[in-house]
């Protein structure tokens, strides 16, 4: 993810900055601008080598490495990977094309990296200092004296603005960094970023995505138009061999300025690193198994279960291994029900609809038992609502008890579970009676209400694998009475059918980013709701979220943001405006069994494949046994 995990770079991973534009754009939506800037005298401020949120930094100002790195790792040997996205530039400004290549982040440098077993702590790169001003209305970065362009040019302020000032004035990227309101260099190594409002965690997060480019060489050349030449860079490998939309093979500097700053101690441990584009999953398999990639993490568990079962399993050549997810937590699949429509209003009608969905029988037969069902919306984290609420959580919620379920005092919430015929029999039977007391009553076979219109739920797909998942639960609905049905559509249709909330119910992702407040308001805020395309997909409009969203995005300390996610994790599965189905799970990822792999894989920021390294004494026995 990121830089530092894999996804295709668009100064920081495309796909990780659109979600979260989405979710800065409904902020920024309802936020108050600040206009002046206050003149700022480096000598008067503090800096520090880290910045954290809700806690306080682990690492200490001469930390030498993290701990999730293995500090003298060796150096040397080739690693292959496959990509599944095709590339047609290396200009970093260009939209609407293809895309640069998998890892571009290789080649660049940010001012920051997360630090990948703290939940919400950012350490220096480019930057050997941070410093905010007292009324959090400038964050000041300070560059390491050493840095350097390839070129050998030092990296300084003047690149930072160029940077920052070029994201914001594109169309795509500028909506991502509204929350900047001017880039000063206070001299060649402090640059101060002014804000709109006070520093928060979300700012800080979208600008440790942000690899700084070179402003001496892009000033000469246009970064918004396509070309295939390697652009000067700073980053620990540049380009050494690229054909477009096949492979591009990195190598590591020896020179690299960076490599011994306590960030980077343990890193970038490959001589090369080369990217083959396979656009088919089933190839990529093949390809893994003759050993043309080192190393693939597997999405479809039908194929993990049985498809590695192969001679190299079996001698120890190949492992199969699971990894952490890092900061994507919360839930894989859940279907959403669009709330905005009359026939979902009735909570009673959303827990019927909850109660038939048999997850037992779904993970038994179709995913091998491998998922597990998904009892908080943030399932396996500090944050899930496990227990009768408490304390800080209970404070929050009580001033609403009038408008929540009572049981959500009473009992802490699960999902009921179905383990026999019998028990199964029984909660259709519970769900009909939930049905009926919400005024729907079964006539000639067909769910009514009082005005005789039926019931029909149709599933709005773009994909045809839902159907593993939908198909069994539309028969479950049948013996209610409920008419289902998959209305499959092409991408343009689907998206514009969201656009204009035309749909009854989807399957999607309810994955969140962790610590989530950066999400929060874009997923569950009925801000949202009226947005198009924003997270809050199932019209999610509840007075009571919406103040709990406030109290998270407002907290200072990691006890108050735990408390009020507790809580809008309580209010959530209590109102069963959503199915939760399956929880995010571990990376199943299988690979030659020739590199050293770090003791333990932190939580939030894994660092894969750049915490590896090549360990020849393994390689040499695959190859002399092969």
């Amino acid at each position: 993810m990121g830089l530092d995990g894999g996804k295709s770079w668009r100064l920081a991973g495309r796909q990780v900055l659109r979600r979260l534009g989405r979710a800065l754009l409904v902020a920024w939506l309802s936020a108050g601008a600040v206009t002046a800037i206050a003149g700022i005298d480096i000598d008067k401020l503090s800096f520090r080598h880290g910045i954290a949120f809700f806690h306080e930094l682990k690492y200490p100002s001469d930390f030498t490495h993290f701990d999730y790195l293995y500090p003298n790792a060796p150096k040397g040997g080739a690693l292959v990977l496959s990509t599944a996205s095709a590339f047609n530039n290396l200009a970093p400004l260009v939209e609407g094309a293809i895309g640069v290549p998998t890892r571009f982040g290789f080649s660049s440098d940010t001012l920051l990296i997360r630090a990948g077993d703290e939940i919400s702590a950012f350490y220096g790169r480019l930057a050997d200092g941070i410093a905010v001003t007292d009324d959090r209305l400038a964050i000041v970065f300070r560059i390491h004296p050493d840095a350097r362009w390839r070129d050998g040019v030092p990296i300084t302020s003047d690149d930072v603005v160029f940077t920052l000032d070029a994201l914001r004035q594109q169309i795509q990227s500028g909506m991502y960094f509204d929350f900047i309101r001017d880039v000063e260099p206070l001299d060649d190594r402090h640059v101060a970023v002014h804000l709109h409002t006070p520093l928060t965690l979300n700012n800080v997060i979208m600008m440790q995505f942000t690899a700084i480019l070179p402003a001496h060489y892009w000033r000469e050349r246009d970064p918004t138009r396509v070309t295939l030449e390697p652009p000067v860079s700073s980053g620990p490998y540049e380009i050494a061999d690229i054909k477009q939309s096949r492979h591009v093979t990195w190598k590591r500097d020896p020179d690299y300025w960076g490599s011994d700053i306590p960030v980077n101690r343990g890193r970038y441990n490959f001589d090369t690193v080369r990217y083959d584009v396979y656009r088919d999953a089933t190839v990529t398999r093949e390809a893994f198994r003759k050993g043309l990639i080192d190393i693939f993490t597997e999405p479809d568990v039908r194929y993990w279960h049985r498809s590695y079962d192969i001679p190299a399993l079996d001698k120890g050549w190949i492992r199969k291994i699971h990894r952490k997810f890092g900061i994507e937590v919360g839930v894989r699949s859940a279907i959403a029900l669009n709330v905005r429509r009359d026939k979902f209003q009735d909570r009673r009608v959303r827990r019927a609809l909850t109660l038939a969905m048999d997850f037992e029988w779904q993970n038994r037969t179709l995913h091998y038992g491998y998922r597990k069902r998904a009892h908080s919306y943030w399932p396996d984290t500090m944050l899930a609502a496990t227990d009768l609420p408490s304390g800080d959580e209970l404070a929050l919620l009580e001033p609403h008890r009038a408008d929540l379920p009572p049981e959500l005092f009473a009992r802490p919430f699960r999902f009921q579970e179905v383990a026999t015929p019998q028990a199964r029999r029984e909660t259709l039977l519970q769900a009909r009676q939930l049905l009926r007391e919400a005024g729907w009553r079964v006539e000639g076979g067909a769910l009514r209400n009082t005005a005789g219109n039926a019931f029909e739920l149709v599933f709005l797909s773009q994909n045809p694998e839902d159907a593993r998942t939908l198909l069994p639960y539309l028969e479950a609905l049948k013996q209610l009475g409920i008419e289902g049905s998959v209305q499959l559509v092409d991408s343009t249709r689907y998206i514009n059918l969201v656009r204009g909330f035309q749909f009854d119910a989807v399957l999607m992702n309810r994955d969140i980013l962790m610590p989530p407040v950066i999400e929060l308001k874009a997923t569950y805020h009925s801000e949202a709701a009226t947005v198009p395309l924003t997270r809050n997909l199932a019209g999610i409009a509840d007075p009571v979220l919406d103040s709990l969203v406030m109290q998270a995005n407002l907290a200072t300390t990691l006890d108050q943001m735990v408390a009020a996610c507790r809580a809008i994790d309580r209010v959530l599965l209590w109102q069963y405006y959503q199915i939760p189905l399956y929880a995010v799970g571990p990376r199943r990822t299988v690979h030659w069994d020739k590199f050293g792999i770090p003791a333990f894989e932190p939580d939030y920021w894994p660092a894969f494949p750049d915490g590896w390294w090549y360990d020849r004494e393994k390689a040499a026995r695959i190859a002399v046994n092969d």
